[in-house]
């Protein structure tokens, strides 16, 4: 195989050429996540012949998947997603090394598994773990380009030793309650091809050392109405991790643990779900696009956006289990409800994906 013919349309390039192809086979670059960013990320940097790419992520690939992480295929549902896309990676460039980890990026490994990197991309969906690997990198002065999606909306950004951290843009973490999800509010899944695709391009310029990156600068995408946008912003004198007296100067789990919002009661799994319904009545919160997806009989559909002003449609004295597509919404309903006197409600935990799961008939996505 030529690895000259193989990189050709690279050598062509000015700021690529020999050199740079070189200094690509020469440079190692973590990915944590494999999913809808992480992707089209790993797909393009192992064609572009980074020497060495490390893929961690704990999941395996479910169906739902599919819609958007093209590195998966049908047959690989119920396969881990570290060791699969390994092996697509492998299969399109075996002239690089692929690392596939597949544990859990969390405190007790981050800095030893960051430092084996020289550069690190956050393709993950998880509050906790945004903050995690940005400290982290902080700390291990590594380079660190972040993306994030929701429905028709994308972000992309890289945080670098000498500029603003991840912290100065969002100092803390929304609210639980308040957090969107692609479980629950759903991503164009070629939007996921666009960021992820964006993710490696400014990875590829770090390490080529080329153009500009988006180091101090927020790029906004609105796939719905192709529009781009930049917000600019600068590093946070006040900084928990990177400012002038930083309060995190060394990695404890506490710090990066999900935050476990407190449903103030009652909490049943999905298995539990028939057993409890006997004796109370299904509160269903979910959105009017989300419940089009499949429903139970019997349950009061009351839209979480709603709630506050349709509460007195409820009994205070009835028994509800409170339940949206995957428990964040339900959650922040049940400490409502709650607030507001109603002392016989319980959680769903997982929400009604966790019971369409278990429940096939259920008419669910």
């Amino acid at each position: 195989m030529s690895v000259t013919r193989r990189y050709s349309r690279h050598l062509l390039i000015p700021e690529v050429g020999l050199e740079g192809q070189h200094r690509l086979s020469a440079a190692r670059v973590l990915v944590v996540g494999a999913g809808g960013l992480g992707s089209p990320a790993l797909q393009y940097l192992a064609a572009a012949g980074v020497g060495r790419l490390g893929v961690v992520d704990d999941d395996v690939v479910d169906e739902t998947n599919l819609q958007r992480q093209t590195i998966f295929a049908s047959a690989d549902v119920g396969r881990k997603k570290a060791e699969t896309a390994a092996e697509r990676l492998y299969g399109l460039n075996p002239t690089i090394a692929v690392d596939a980890i597949p544990v859990r990026f969390d405190a007790t490994n981050a800095r030893q598994l960051v430092q084996l990197y020289d550069v690190v991309l956050d393709c993950t969906d998880r509050f906790p773990t945004r903050y995690l690997i940005n400290d982290v990198c902080v700390l291990e002065g590594k380079p660190e380009v972040y993306g994030s999606i929701f429905r028709f909306d994308g972000q992309v950004s890289v945080f670098a030793p000498t500029g603003p951290c991840y912290r100065c843009l969002y100092p803390e973490p929304p609210p639980l309650e308040s957090r969107p999800t692609c479980a629950e509010g759903g991503v164009l899944g070629a939007l996921a091809g666009i960021v992820g695709s964006w993710q490696a391009n400014e990875a590829l310029k770090v390490l080529l050392g080329a153009g500009e990156t988006l180091r101090g600068r927020l790029m906004l995408i609105d796939a719905l109405y192709a529009r781009v946008r930049e917000v600019r912003f600068e590093r946070d004198r006040s900084c928990a991790i990177c400012g002038e007296a930083p309060a995190i100067r060394e990695i404890l789990s506490q710090t990066y643990d999900e935050p476990q919002p407190d449903a103030s009661g009652a909490e049943i799994d999905a298995a539990d779900l028939e057993q409890a319904l006997r004796g109370a009545r299904l509160l269903d919160v979910r959105e009017p696009h989300e419940a089009v997806l499949g429903s139970i009989d019997g349950a009061i559909a009351i839209p979480a956006s709603e709630l506050e002003a349709r509460m007195h449609e409820l009994d205070t004295a009835a028994a509800y289990v409170v339940a949206c597509r995957v428990g964040a919404k339900s959650l922040w309903a049940v400490r409502r409800l709650r607030d507001a006197g109603f002392d016989r409600v319980i959680h769903l935990k997982g929400g009604l994906l966790a019971y369409a799961a278990r429940h096939p008939e259920f008419e669910f996505f």
